[in-house]
């Protein structure tokens, strides 16, 4: 009876036993709720209202100002002076500035004909234009079918140079720093740059050198870009949204206002006196281009923004591919910063004001603030007050802020106005992996210095389509499933759980909403996938 007994009761013990786990966590929860949990997470909120408010009126201002550049018409023409180059019959020729266009490609099989091809279609004086092609490949059958096409081009007349190094260091930076030493380059005045997917119009160089050649203090003449494949899938119609609104606003303000902006790396005309200057190429962060910009900005020189004069590229239409790319562009200007803003603050040559729109417009709010509030705020904070509810949220800070923001964000694209649910949700989504580069950047933490070129796709996939029956794609573990996603869409979807059952606010609409986007892109069903060959 004894042993019956003892048996019997070894479940109540084990029930016993959960349930006292359950109300020990509970009396924890309910020790530190009052005294620590609720402080910092009213802290937090305070800390988040701030950036938002900052966000809001960089965004209100530069809508204001982009408002005046349209009704005033301060186009580039009247801001800058410009006029064809005139022929010269005793000069000839000469009478033109040598141009240098550089193309910078690595393993590009996809899409190296279409930009060298581009390239050598540029109108100008034969002999004051040398195109080079700056091949870093590390793949062989790559690298001859690239020097192939230059010797193809070269047979044609083009003034064409292939050339190749024994190493990346420094990436494109280094690729481009090693061009600029070539003999050859000594004589040239200016410098274009076309990453390996842009393809310029042929009046390209009759369009922006003018602007340079009249204007002696321009450093820089930056084009557009034109999105190729932007209606390929969604998660490219969501790019061209976000980047949209980077050049319509963000560079138009900065050209009109301050002459300065962050170069985008291509599509592009340097002054090479000007590039010299501010000290060439550096390798230091995987900006290279926005450095350059900072510093050439630093000597003095000014730059020019023309939005009318768009350059055909391809936007990276795998979720690998963009993810990669945001990590570079989200880690490399708050590295940038954390590098440069004691020079910007002791720099003499610029005023106070252009001082104070480098470090804290340029920088502070749209390099690192805009990140870090918008997946910290919305998918961290603003659902963690779901199970604290004695923090509360005003609607001003949690709706109306974050409603003008957005609408604000999305008129660089009208078209796309009917995606802009969509754009919301997958914008806090990448939130998060540019938060964490931005912090890794700051922190010069271990991915600091990655560099990962973007995969261009060109038209494989419309190849492999008419060549291939099509397949579904095999499923890789490792390369499809994204942990951190997963695990953030988890944690918003239990409070969205929580707020049905217990909360007032109906955060549940916008945290279920966002938790099946992170669980979308966890998954990895967002962009093209490519067929394994």
């Amino acid at each position: 009876m004894d042993r019956l007994s003892s048996t019997t009761i070894l479940p109540d013990t084990f029930q016993g036993t959960r349930d006292d786990f359950s109300m020990q966590m509970a009396l924890i929860w309910g020790q530190i709720k009052a005294p620590l949990i609720v402080p910092l997470l009213r802290l937090a909120v305070v800390i988040c209202l701030i950036m938002s408010l900052m966000l809001f009126i960089e965004r209100v201002y530069m809508g204001i100002v982009i408002v005046l550049v349209k009704l005033f018409g301060r186009k580039p023409e009247k801001r800058c002076k410009w006029e064809p180059i005139k022929d010269d019959v005793e000069l000839g020729n000469s009478a033109y500035p040598l141009v240098l266009v550089q193309i910078p490609m690595y393993n590009e099989r996809e899409v190296y004909q279409l930009s060298i091809g581009a390239a050598c279609g540029l109108s100008w004086p034969s002999d004051r234009i040398i195109i080079q092609v700056l091949d870093d490949s590390t793949d062989p059958t790559i690298k001859d079918l690239v020097e192939l096409e230059c010797q193809r081009w070269a047979s044609k007349g083009i003034n064409i140079k292939y050339e190749i190094r024994d190493n990346r260091n420094g990436y494109k930076a280094g690729a481009l720093k090693e061009g600029m030493k070539r003999s050859y380059v000594k004589h040239c005045d200016f410098v274009v740059i076309f990453d390996a997917d842009f393809q310029p119009e042929p009046d390209f160089l009759w369009r922006t050198i003018p602007f340079l050649v009249h204007n002696p203090e321009l450093a820089l003449v930056q084009a557009r870009w034109k999105f190729v494949n932007a209606d390929e899938c969604l998660m490219t119609r969501m790019q061209e949204m976000s980047l949209d609104y980077h050049f319509t606003v963000e560079q138009e303000v900065g050209s009109s206002t301050y002459a300065f902006f962050g170069f985008n790396g291509t599509a592009g005309v340097w002054r090479i006196a000007a590039l010299n200057e501010a000290g060439g190429w550096k390798d230091r962060t995987t900006v290279e281009d926005m450095d350059l910009a900072v510093r050439a900005s630093l000597k003095g020189w000014k730059f020019l923004y023309l939005g009318s004069l768009k350059v055909k590229n391809e936007l990276p239409s795998t979720l690998k591919a963009y993810r990669y790319q945001q990590h570079r562009w989200s880690c490399g200007p708050a590295n940038l910063f954390r590098k440069m803003l004691m020079e910007i603050i002791r720099n003499k040559k610029v005023s106070s004001w252009k001082k104070v729109h480098v470090i804290y417009s340029f920088f502070m709010v749209r390099k690192i603030v805009a990140h870090i509030v918008t997946f910290i705020f919305y998918c961290v904070v603003l659902p963690a007050t779901v199970l604290v509810p004695e923090v509360e949220v005003s609607k001003w800070g949690a709706v109306y802020i974050p409603s003008i923001i957005t609408l604000l964000n999305a008129v660089g694209t009208p078209r796309s106005l009917h995606l802009l649910v969509f754009w919301i949700l997958f914008e806090n989504v990448m939130s998060l992996h540019r938060t964490k580069a931005t912090f890794i950047g700051l922190l010069e933490a271990g991915r600091v210095n990655e560099w990962i070129v973007t995969e261009k796709l060109g038209d494989a996939l419309k190849a492999k389509a008419a060549t291939k029956a099509p397949r579904k794609p095999r499923f890789r573990f490792g390369e499809r499933l994204h942990l951190l996603e997963l695990c953030v869409g988890a944690y918003l979807f239990f409070c969205g759980c929580y707020d049905v059952v217990f909360g007032k606010n109906h955060y549940f609409i916008y945290l279920y909403a966002q938790a099946i986007a992170f669980f979308i892109m966890g998954f990895g069903y967002v962009g093209t996938i490519v067929p394994n060959s």
